[in-house]
């Protein structure tokens, strides 16, 4: 476990601080660390001050008051001058190892469909969505956070552990008639009490790491069924299905607080002794120093510098005491996006088995291609089609035999497949869902998806008119949900807009007609022919009437039971 965490955790940092952007990331964080160090070294100045201050008052040497006041005042500013740009520049760190971080993973994401395949594969991520926005923000901040520490911590520690030892002096101790002499014993004290503090920490909060990691998926389940309901709103409204939701939400929800209650009781019991552990060392310096000062080998300023000596090496030496919580919080963020990345390796490393050519000859060529589900249950085997161009298939069959899973193939998206396809070289490919795909955004960015290519609004409002949505000509600029505004009959049909724009060779039709009547879907099919008369189409469908709109037809009743007919129009 602890050795893959920190596989883990080094295979995530590492990508930033060896990219292109490496070196100026280097060298903000060796400015932050910079400015951290010039903190610890004010530190000490300010810890020198303690001295000077208290034995003045001490020895009523008023003519010193002020000048150690203003002494004071101008450490403590320049002080916190540092610490603010300290923190600001660690914060301006983050962002763009956060930016560069969110771009590779959307990128790998995206890359080849991966997040498609995620959803086939066995065990894939959940909510990949949390892994992006919050997971690598959380993973970047936490880790700044621990990594600048700890460094401050670590020069904290070399620059009071030696003022410590200085102002300890040595401590004699009497055992058996033999008396030992321990120098520099607060510093020693200091070290073994930290020691066990992290060890019993580590003891009491080690539950949190996984209850963290646990923490984040239930909240992150119960947040996704809520957007399930948002998308979703209109067909379940028509079931009137609030109650089987907020039965789904109430179990989801229970989850969060069932896990939220272990997490509570875990810190409950780290947080006794975090607190108990700190206050102590509160009291322990003053015992310690106690019989030097009331012997008179140390003065007021000696015991308050030894106090805040002390309480700076104490400070150092429990870091990892004082930052559990924090690190378990990024253990549990460096297993979620371990995890992920793992997934999305596995998702990409998924190899097609098709077989896929161009040639110079028009036509649409399988041979041998045989398509199954993931556990092996064959659908379609053997099939060998040849459609020239021009040429309209329809393929047809009961629900559940294959029809479009065979699209899927002919898209490259379905990799349970073996057999070959050939395709026209450079021909232009689109597919048409049953259920259109709307992005977020204007009502023209939606009609030329996926294209990011310019169109003049001329040629937008044309093809917008052939399809009859007159009412829409006006809105191309028009930000908004268009998935939720239009019917589904009016996002096919916005759907056949995208094809009279991006003029295709070769058009894949997955029931995208379902919701039109017959008169229009009869409409849309006579738009194509008239405006691509060499487009050749195949087409998933149930009705009829589709056949006279088609010259072929692939009839699947079952796996190795298929026939393909020429249609009589």
């Amino acid at each position: 476990m602890k050795q893959n965490l920190f596989k883990g955790f080094w295979n995530l940092f590492r990508g930033y601080w060896s990219s292109e952007e490496k070196f100026k990331a280097r060298g903000l964080l060796s400015i932050v660390i910079a400015l951290n160090f010039a903190m610890v070294y004010l530190l000490v100045q300010l810890n020198d001050w303690y001295n000077e201050f208290y034995n003045s008052l001490q020895n009523y040497q008023s003519e010193l008051f002020w000048p150690l006041i203003g002494k004071f005042t101008a450490l403590a500013f320049i002080y916190i001058m540092i610490a603010v740009y300290a923190i600001y520049l660690r914060q301006m760190l983050q962002l763009k190892w956060r930016t560069w971080m969110t771009n590779q993973y959307l990128n790998s994401w995206m890359n080849k469909q991966v997040y498609y395949r995620l959803q086939l594969s066995e065990g894939a991520t959940d909510n990949p969505d949390q892994r992006i926005s919050e997971d690598i923000n959380q993973f970047v901040a936490l880790t700044l956070q621990l990594l600048i520490g700890f460094l401050k911590q670590i020069t904290t520690l070399a620059a009071f552990g030696v003022v410590l030892w200085n102002l300890s002096g040595e401590f004699n101790l009497n055992l058996g008639g033999f008396e030992f002499v321990i120098y520099g014993y607060m510093f020693w004290f200091s070290l073994i009490y930290s020691g066990i503090g992290t060890f019993l920490a580590h003891k009491v909060g080690r539950k949190l790491i996984g209850l963290n990691f646990d923490q984040q998926k239930y909240e992150a389940d119960f947040r996704f069924n809520m957007m399930r309901v948002r998308e979703n709103a209109e067909s379940i409204a028509f079931y009137r299905g609030e109650s089987a939701e907020i039965e789904g939400f109430l179990e989801k929800f229970s989850n969060v607080i069932k896990n939220y209650w272990a997490l509570m009781k875990k810190t409950k019991q780290l947080n006794f002794y975090v607190n108990g552990y700190g206050q102590l060392a509160i009291i322990v310096p003053l015992i310690m120093a106690a019989p030097r000062y009331f012997s008179g080998a140390m003065q007021l300023g000696g015991l308050m510098q030894t106090i805040s000596a002390f309480g700076r090496v104490q400070d150092a030496l429990s870091y990892f005491v004082d930052s559990y919580d924090t690190i378990a919080n990024l253990a549990a963020v460096v297993n979620r996006l371990a995890g992920f990345t793992e997934h999305v390796e596995e998702a990409i490393e998924i190899k097609d088995g098709i077989k896929r050519e161009t040639s110079t000859e028009k036509k649409l060529s399988l041979n041998n291609l045989t398509i199954k589900l993931p556990d092996n249950k064959i659908l379609i085997k053997d099939l060998n089609l040849e459609l020239p161009q021009s040429k309209r298939l329809l393929v047809s069959g009961p629900s559940g035999c294959g029809k479009s899973t065979l699209l899927r193939t002919l898209a490259g998206i379905w990799f349970y497949a073996t057999g070959s396809v050939t395709l026209p070289i450079n021909s232009k490919i689109l597919f048409l869902p049953q259920r259109p795909y709307l992005p977020l955004g204007t009502l023209k960015r939606a009609l030329l998806y996926p294209s990011t290519e310019t169109r003049s609004n001329e040629e937008l409002i044309d093809a917008l008119k052939l399809v009859d949505l007159p009412d829409l000509t006006n809105k191309l600029d028009v930000e908004d949900d268009w998935s939720r505004i239009l019917s589904l009959g009016e996002q096919q049909r916005l759907a056949f807009a995208r094809v009279i724009l991006t003029a295709p060779e070769f058009l894949f039709l997955d029931e995208a007609t379902s919701a039109l009547d017959e008169p229009r879907e009869e409409e849309m099919y006579d738009l194509l022919q008239k405006t691509f008369p060499n487009l050749t189409i195949i087409s998933v469908g149930h009705r009829s009437t589709l056949n006279k709109k088609h010259n072929l037809m692939l009839a699947i009743t079952s796996a190795d039971n298929y026939n393909i007919n020429v249609i009589e129009n």
